[in-house]
């Protein structure tokens, strides 16, 4: 989405997902469809860069806060502005409306937080206590709690309606510059720049677990075909492989010059593959971390990569709306593949390699014969993108994940829809079949990881843990770990069977 004329500060998605706010340096806010890429509205008004933007709950209203010191309260439809709250003596960071919509919160550079009550414009509370700005608040989901994180390296639990502190939380190295709750009010993350992630009680204010390795949201993780090894893909440029038993990191690999979206090990794990937003795929080898090709010719992000079973063939799917096959050995584009209306989020082999699928933002799944070319069939019925494509083992069936919140499992062959699968509160943004396909696993933006039949079409498990959207999610190969990786920044192993977190 390009219109800004500044560095932009700030996004934030409706909670219907229809649409994107964001605040730039421009300072200006500007409301889009993430769907095509439209803007809405510009809304004007705030004397210096917009830092922080949020929307209630229900859509009705946006806030913004800025450096001129003021938090905006703005019609998102009509783009009017209906307050403007006076009163931070500082530029302010961050903004978060309560789940009932009924209060906002701000926090800013006078080291104060501020409670407003949104409708009225008045100011009901100011929480002080930081000896540092204020960079991110965050309500519990019940909001009764409270929480900031900020340049004094501190996280502070407070009571919004009386003003109390309820904890103040020690352990980061640096200023904290963000903080969430976790769905249930259970758990609270923060993030620092001292590149760790921490997970706190936040009634006890025990730190339970510190979480070190990345400087970045994880995008992609994949397993080895032995078991051995997983992969994770990192936005900050590198790939990691790591020891699944132990949790250590065997290697990082670098030489992307952007955000690494998706990995994959070929079936004999000998090479592996990484697409990243330089445009570029890389293979390399991942026991020696030797990059062995750089396949170039996408005109736009690489979102998704894919070896065929038989290793000699390699896809790659692309914001420029189309799916190259690559041969990986001598780095040949042998095919582009033209069709559809959107960038290409996902692409996938079948296990005989006869098939292609791909799934992309125009909400289709195409079918193709990579050898030909030719599309064989056009899979419609969801209502948003399409962020990810999976076969079965038998390739007997193929799920997608999508922007409506559901998973669908097709036949591929004649292109009907067998099984949509209901209940994430999110876009789905990674599908995985178990090797044996009695199981399925599904990641999305309501940061859980679910457990499917894929012939009932039953949820078998609701996997919680992740503080953050899972984008990627992945079987071992004999089915008995599951991966999944989030904008948490963590990698989690699961044992599908139980539900139980065995690594972070």
């Amino acid at each position: 989405l390009e219109g800004h004329n500044g560095s932009v500060y700030s996004v934030a998605f409706s909670a219907d997902g229809q649409r994107l706010a964001s605040g730039a340096g421009d300072r200006t806010v500007k409301i889009w469809d993430p769907a095509s890429g439209q803007c809405f509205q510009t809304l004007e008004g705030h004397n210096g860069s917009v830092y922080s933007v949020a929307f209630s709950p229900d859509g009705q209203r946006l806030a913004s806060g800025a450096v001129d010191d003021t938090v905006k309260i703005w019609d998102p439809a009509s783009g009017q502005c209906l307050q403007t709250l006076e009163g931070h003596n500082g530029s302010v960071y961050s903004v978060a409306f309560s789940a009932d919509g009924q209060r906002l919160a701000s926090g800013a550079g006078d080291d104060t937080v501020k409670i407003w009550d949104p409708a009225s414009g008045q100011c009901l509370q100011t929480l002080e206590g930081h000896r540092g700005s204020v960079s991110s608040v965050a309500f519990s989901p019940d909001g009764q709690r409270f929480a900031s994180g900020a340049g004094d390296r501190t996280i502070k639990i407070w009571d919004p309606a009386s003003g109390q502190c309820l904890q103040t939380l020690e352990g980061h190295r640096g200023s904290v510059s963000s903080v969430a709750f976790s769905a249930d009010g259970q758990r609270l993350a923060s993030g620092a720049v001292d590149r760790t992630v921490k997970i706190w009680d936040p009634a006890s204010g025990q730190c339970l677990q510190t979480l070190e390795g990345h400087t970045g949201s994880v995008s992609s993780v994949a397993f080895s075909p032995d078991g051995q090894r997983f992969a994770s893909g990192v936005v900050d440029d590198t790939v990691k492989i790591w020891d699944p038993a132990s949790g250590q990191c065997l290697q990082t690999l670098e030489g992307h010059r952007g955000s690494v979206s998706s990995v994959a090990f070929s079936p004999d794990g000998q090479r592996f593959a990484s697409g990243a937003g330089d445009r570029t795929i890389r293979i390399w080898d991942p026991a020696s971390g030797q990059c062995l090709q750089t396949l170039e010719g996408h005109r736009g992000w690489v979102y998704s990569v894919a070896f065929s079973a038989d290793g000699q063939r390699f896809a790659s799917g692309a914001g420029d709306d189309t799916v190259k096959i690559w041969d990986p050995a001598s780095g040949q584009c042998l095919q582009t593949l033209e069709s559809h209306n959107g960038s290409v989020s996902s692409v996938a082999f079948s296990p005989d390699g006869q098939r292609l699928a791909s799934g992309a933002d125009d909400d289709t799944v195409k079918i193709w014969d990579p050898a030909s070319g030719q599309c064989l069939q056009t899979l419609e019925g969801h209502k948003g993108l399409v962020y990810s494509v999976t076969f079965s083992a038998d390739g007997q069936r193929l799920a997608s994940g999508a922007g409506d919140d559901t998973v669908k499992i097709w036949d591929p062959a004649s292109g009907q829809c067998l099984q949509t699968l209901e209940g994430h509160r999110g876009s789905v943004h990674s599908v995985a079949f178990s090797p044996d396909g009695q199981r399925f696993a599904s990641g999305a933006v309501d940061d859980t990881v679910k457990i499917w039949d894929p012939a009932s079409g039953q949820c078998l498990q609701t996997l919680e843990g992740h503080n953050g959207s899972v984008s990627s999610v992945a079987f071992s190969a004999d089915g008995q770990r599951l991966a999944s990786g989030a904008v948490d920044c963590t990698v989690k192993i699961w044992d599908p069977a139980s539900g139980q977190c065995l690594q972070t």
